[in-house]
């Protein structure tokens, strides 16, 4: 497992380069950007080639499914129950980080306004962040990364797999909600045993964001600090 493990750390270790390099030296992306059928075609080829990435270093490890986790949770009453736990600290931790940091604006591709003429766009891009990005980066990481830590330890493995994804983002401010929610995404896969579940919670978060991003500012305090743990949770 050493090999694979080498391989999917330098692949993350060059994807968290870029992610940085590109955030400091291009800024925010345009608001609109959601709006755009570039966009999606990019994002399905950026999450194409991460996943055959990923499927080619599992293919090392011998067990292909096995790493990569894709089995029945053993548990779904736990995964709901650990989801709803990562869902309420999600919310506690940005509504202490939030009045600092301000991870929400940090991202900054989420639009302001909603743009009826562009439903279609943005409902594509809609199901790339929402259905693609989940189970890319899920199997990224909770799946093979977790698999490769694990022999270090539990801890490790979910601690380190968390960093990672945060990493991969490549934002700053957002770092301690990214993290923190890579963490608990770990965390849930280390008790059932399986991506699924931190798919669909994954998923589930991505699209509230996107719908509160466009439902006109909501004013309850809550509800915006929501927002601005799910905008940070679109695609790396």
């Amino acid at each position: 497992m050493r090999v694979p493990l080498a391989l999917w750390s330098s692949f993350v270790l060059a994807f968290a380069t870029l992610s940085y390099t590109v955030r400091f030296t291009s800024g925010k992306p345009p608001k609109d950007l959601l709006y755009k059928w570039s966009t999606v075609a990019g994002n399905l080829i950026q999450f194409a080639i991460i996943a055959a990435i990923v499927y080619g270093i599992a293919g090392l490890a011998r067990d292909r499914p096995g790493v990569l986790a894709l089995r029945r949770p053993t548990s779904w009453r736990t995964a709901f129950k650990i989801a709803l736990g990562i869902g309420v600290g999600m919310i506690g931790l940005t509504l202490v980080l939030t009045p600092l940091l301000e991870p929400g604006r940090e991202q900054g591709i989420t639009p302001d306004t909603w743009q009826p003429e562009h439903l279609a766009a943005y409902v594509a891009n809609g199901i790339v962040v929402a259905v693609v990005a989940p189970i890319v980066e899920e199997l990224t990481f909770r799946g093979l990364g977790y698999s490769l830590l694990a022999r270090y330890g539990r801890w490790t493995a979910i601690i380190g797999t968390g960093l990672a994804f945060a990493l991969a983002h490549g934002l700053v401010d957002a770092f301690p909600l990214l993290a923190a929610f890579g963490i608990g995404l770990a965390y849930l896969r280390s008790r059932v045993d399986s991506v699924y579940p931190g798919m669909i919670v994954h998923g589930l978060f991505n699209a509230i964001a996107l719908t509160v991003a466009v439902s006109g500012k909501p004013e309850a305090d809550t509800l915006g600090a929501c927002a601005a743990v799910w905008l940070v949770l679109s695609p790396f």
